[in-house]
């Protein structure tokens, strides 16, 4: 089978974390962002946090997130009983090699903070519009350009998108026939969001984009193209 080594292998998935039980071990920096991270984009995650001193931040994490099962105490292996995820984000790197290896003993999907090449996983960059929602990944080559690009999509996609999907939907909902004929009729409702020659033709002008967002505005006001009420 061939593959290409140049481009990125990862495969991306979007999990249901009230389903699932993560595991953070660690209770400085580190680990407050992987928790701040997973309750920012999952605010019902079930995770269970394990450290002998905590910061403040996670302190005030776990407050406003009662499902956060917080065990200020060093790490056991009990601590991953029923752990499907595990994030590992000590400042020891013994502790958390030594972590990680039974961890994996156990057949736990692990990452290890900071450390790309023992990660089974990484935790990238999120957009999310409403219902929509975009994962971003550099490969674990630059966080910081992950950062960059969620900020390009948080700042050139419409507000109202949310709005989009929800006359998607609805309108998905009112298709009769087969499988087949649902996906042509809603491929040729939405193909002027891809096919909208203006974007690239005008790209430079900055013509294109305000042509790609007018034409999700009258999706969203009127739930059709507008060829279609011709």
């Amino acid at each position: 089978m061939e593959t290409n080594k140049g481009q990125n292998q990862l495969f991306p998935i979007f999990l249901k974390p009230e389903k699932l039980q993560f595991l953070i071990v660690g209770g400085g920096n580190s680990a407050s962002e992987k928790l701040r991270f997973l309750l920012k984009s999952s605010p019902t995650a079930t995770i269970r946090l394990v450290a002998e001193k905590v910061s403040k931040e996670i302190l005030l994490l776990v407050v406003g997130h009662p499902q956060v099962d917080l065990r200020l105490r060093n790490f056991e292996n009990i601590d991953l009983e029923g752990v499907d995820i595990s994030i590992i984000a000590t400042d020891d790197k013994e502790h958390n090699l030594a972590i990680r290896k039974e961890s994996k003993r156990r057949g736990i999907v692990t990452n290890v903070a900071d450390t790309p090449a023992l990660c089974d996983f990484y935790l990238g960059s999120i957009v999310t519009k409403g219902d929509l929602k975009i994962g971003i990944s550099t490969n674990g080559k630059s966080p910081t350009m992950a950062k960059r690009i969620r900020q390009l999509f948080e700042k050139y996609l419409p507000e109202d998108l949310p709005g989009l999907l929800t006359n998607m939907h609805l309108f998905r909902k009112t298709l009769k026939g087969d499988f087949s004929s649902k996906v042509k009729t809603l491929n040729k409702l939405t193909e002027d969001l891809v096919k909208n020659n203006e974007v690239t033709k005008e790209h430079k002008t900055g013509k294109g984009h305000q042509s790609s967002v007018a034409s999700y505005r009258r999706y969203i006001a009127t739930g059709l193209p507008a060829h279609w009420g011709n």
